[in-house]
């Protein structure tokens, strides 16, 4: 590993990163450690919670302790494809008149979509491409997305009249699906000490853009052993039914998870072990990264729904067995 020295001086600074975001999130210590690793294993996260977690602004906070640039796009029933492309305007110049692309609100390092799920397919599929390939195409002209580049999307659970649910074959480009838990009661009490005053805590830039690019190139380079990538892939492949040799995925399942559920959890085990300041991968790493990595690639049948199985626990007794 070159500039090893470099490197440990980037890593070092991922726990100032965390007590930036900390002096306005308060909690959600889990949530956060998740963005954190989907940032630095160069993904995108997709954010679950009721009403009133903070989802706006734990992402309005990274991206100023990031000191990057934030956008956010509130997703509508009527909201269009280049409401966050962008589209052509006419320009005229020295009496010519010229069609110019005018950029939209997807032109940022850090895009918070919110409730994504409020929108039509037509819109959610306009984000494939900038997900998949971090650009856009419009009228056949190709145009790069700022590096790096994070979506965070959120959805409410609870809520689902006048909704639109994710496409499997967008979920499935969510590196991870995140869950936000209620805070405990002294979580809780502090927040309506801090948010009911005067209190303004201004937050420092804590890394660059290309510092973050270093993170990201450095994540790849973490060391896995050849038998926890067997074990990953045996993860993977027991949450499908016809390659499982677990009844109860047999019984609870439709199908299971893919190749590209393998690739997220082994480059996510590698950007946790960075956060904890290690350089190769250990067991605990895959385990605590199987839920958000699987719970949105597992679909789970009628006879699962109406016992009351989810995809986590399906996913604990795999975890588990293994």
């Amino acid at each position: 590993m070159e500039n090893l020295k470099e490197y440990k001086e980037l890593v070092s600074k991922l726990p100032a990163l965390k007590k930036e975001i900390g002096k306005i999130i308060v909690g959600q210590e889990e949530a956060i450690d998740e963005v954190l690793i989907a940032l630095l294993a160069g993904g995108h996260c997709l954010l679950e919670g009721v009403p009133g977690l903070a989802k706006t602004l734990m992402v309005k906070t990274l991206a100023e302790a990031l000191d990057m640039s934030f956008k956010r796009i509130q997703f509508t029933p009527d909201l269009m494809p280049g409401d966050i492309v962008g589209t052509e305007v006419m320009e005229e110049h020295e009496g010519k008149k010229t069609f110019v692309f005018n950029k939209g609100p997807l032109f940022a390092h850090v895009v918070l979509a919110d409730e994504i799920n409020r929108t039509p397919p037509k819109t959610q599929s306009a984000l494939l491409e900038a997900m998949q390939e971090y650009k856009v195409t419009y009228s056949g002209t190709t145009y790069q997305l700022p590096k790096p580049f994070f979506i965070i999307a959120t959805q409410n659970p609870i809520e689902q009249a006048g909704t639109y649910p994710l496409p499997e074959a967008q979920l499935d480009r969510f590196l991870l699906y995140i869950k936000l838990n209620y805070p405990t009661e002294q979580e809780e009490l502090m927040v309506l000490k801090n948010t009911t005053g005067t209190r303004n805590v201004p937050l420092q830039g804590v890394f660059t853009e290309k510092e973050i690019q270093t993170l990201q190139d450095l994540c790849r380079q973490v060391h896995i052993t050849d038998e926890l990538l067997a074990k990953v892939n045996g993860l993977v492949r027991s949450t499908r039914p016809a390659d499982s040799t677990s009844d109860f995925v047999k019984q609870w399942c439709d199908w299971g998870a893919g190749p590209r559920a393998g690739q997220a959890l082994v480059l996510c085990a590698k950007a946790r072990a960075l956060m904890q300041g290690r350089f190769s991968v250990v067991p605990e790493d895959i385990s605590a990264l199987a839920k958000p990595v699987l719970r949105h690639r597992i679909a789970l049948n009628f006879k699962a729904e109406a016992e009351g199985i989810s995809a986590d626990k399906v996913i604990e007794n795999l975890v588990w067995k293994s």
